[in-house]
């Protein structure tokens, strides 16, 4: 559910949360730890890890890695290929079963030409660089896009079908998605308004939210809710609100876009997690706001909040930024990479178990930390060569 930003800070693509094809990211190497029972880490092992690890395929060809609000990790290499691991009930790996694997494995649909992958809770969704979108897992609540209820193990078009799609993102059991026209869809359920059409009812086909528009930007999933960047740096989202997770102040749900109450047009990156929110501005400082009671907001306290505040690190130097189920991580322009919140599955990565309402660094520290991506219980990252 998370999102990166390129150095010039444009959006380059999304993951999930949300991730970003950067192609600038050559000969990395992919980290997973936390909860691991699933084999979510994807090292050939059920144990958890509290430190980073490596994939059991290891390499320095990792291009991004896509979380969500799920047990499963979905990975793209520089070579295209697209590789997944972890939980897969409902066939969320997309290998034409629903069995877990400990160790990574390719869809069904191979190819080396995958540009973007994210994962909802139980759904993943990803883009080809022909411009095609395909869906796959849970398909209770329409989230796979393709006008039926019936769960895919193998990728699937959604009924919307078209070259034209950007960026992906997976929400709780609903998605979302930018064509190269700036036009918003969302699809799947609906009864929080997270849509944003100004119904709640669920939608099987793709849809526009009421705000409509051709200057949709980057746009994330979190549990029922939405948010997106517009092209003129607005931030908007809708949806469930129980915890203050838009931003406007309020904890009332909206079915249609509403803005936080920090307003402004210099939003660049915005990242969904369970029940809080986080975004980066233009001036690089980082903002967070919903559900704080594992600490996940990062402003050394455990209060829920309706509207942005910062971390307690403060700084301008916040690159890019994820979410996930009560954790909060980022990486900085100087290549840091810190992480708060929920850390009960060692989540955080800096070899304890403990929460923290504060930023902490890793345990493997470094300043060559490119990419982050939060799951449920885990965390993902990309860097630039062994640390």
């Amino acid at each position: 559910m998370a999102f990166i930003s390129g150095p010039d800070g444009d959006l380059k693509t999304a993951f999930v949360s949300d991730a970003f094809l950067l192609d600038q990211f050559v000969g990395n190497t992919l980290f997973t730890w936390g909860y691991n029972p699933h084999g979510t880490i994807g090292d050939n092992t059920s144990l958890e890890k509290s430190n980073p690890v490596q994939t059991v395929t290891g390499g320095i060809n990792w291009k991004f890695s896509g979380g969500g609000l799920s047990y499963t990790q979905a990975a793209i290499k520089t070579d295209g290929t697209l590789w997944t691991c972890g939980y897969n009930y409902w066939g969320c790996l997309g290998d034409n079963t629903n069995i877990k694997r400990s160790s990574p494995v390719q869809t069904v649909a191979f190819g080396t030409n995958w540009k973007q992958v994210a994962s909802g809770y139980f759904q993943t969704g990803a883009i080809k660089t022909d411009g095609t979108l395909w869906t796959w897992g849970n398909n209770g609540n329409g989230q796979l896009g393709d006008n039926t209820i019936l769960s895919k193990s193998s990728p699937v078009q959604t009924v919307a079908f078209g070259i034209n799609w950007k960026q992906f993102a997976g929400g709780f059991d609903h998605c979302a998605a930018i064509k190269t026209d700036g036009t918003l869809w969302t699809w799947g359920n609906n009864a929080s308004g997270q849509l944003g059409d100004n119904t709640i009812a669920n939608k099987s086909s793709p849809v526009q939210t009421v705000a409509f528009g051709t200057n949709w930007k980057q746009v994330s999933g979190g549990s029922n809710y939405t948010a997106a960047i517009k092209t003129d740096g607005t931030l908007w989202a809708w949806g469930l609100n129980s915890n203050g997770q838009l931003g406007d102040n309020t904890i009332v749900k909206k079915s249609s876009p509403v803005q936080t109450v920090a307003f402004g047009t210099n939003w660049k990156q915005v990242a969904c997690g369970h029940d809080h929110m986080a975004a980066i501005k233009t001036d690089g400082t980082l903002w967070i706001w919903g559900l704080g009671t594992t600490g996940q907001l990062g402003d050394n306290t455990i209060l829920s909040k309706s509207s942005p505040v910062q971390t307690i690190a403060g700084g301008t130097n916040w690159k890019q930024v994820s979410a996930g189920y009560k954790i909060t991580a980022c990486v900085k322009t100087d290549g840091t990479l810190w992480a708060w919140g929920s850390n009960g599955f060692g989540q955080l990565g800096n070899n304890t178990i403990t929460n923290r309402s504060s930023p902490v660094q890793t345990s493997a520290y470094g300043n060559n930390w490119k990419q982050v991506s939060c799951n449920k219980y885990n965390t993902a990252a990309v860097t630039n060569g062994d640390l």
